[in-house]
């Protein structure tokens, strides 16, 4: 079964294509998704890469977490899955004092 590895701390200039390399050595990735910036298009310094099994995705881990890339130092561990946004925009509101 695949599993999805966060990886943080990613230099704006990771390509998806050094992050495909450096993964496809602990084995078989089926996907990688650098996160960027809605508006300006620019890395947000994190991405997302998909090992196709569980024992690829633990070696990946052990392997790179702490490790170098582009002078910065990983963070890789398994993706926690994504929390629910609400569209409400929270308290906070204005108040009419009288």
């Amino acid at each position: 079964m695949a599993k999805k590895l966060y990886v943080g701390n990613l230099s704006y200039n990771t390509t998806q294509e050094q992050l495909q390399t450096l993964f496809s050595q602990m084995g078989e990735v089926t996907d990688v998704a650098i996160i960027t910036d809605r508006d300006t298009g620019r890395s947000k310094g994190f991405a997302f890469v998909e090992m196709a099994t569980d024992e690829a995705a633990q070696e990946a881990i052990k392997r790179l977490n702490g490790s170098t890339l582009d002078s910065r130092t990983l963070t890789v561990n398994e993706a926690r899955p994504r929390e629910e946004r609400s569209n409400s925009y929270g308290g906070g509101g204005r108040r009419n004092r009288y």
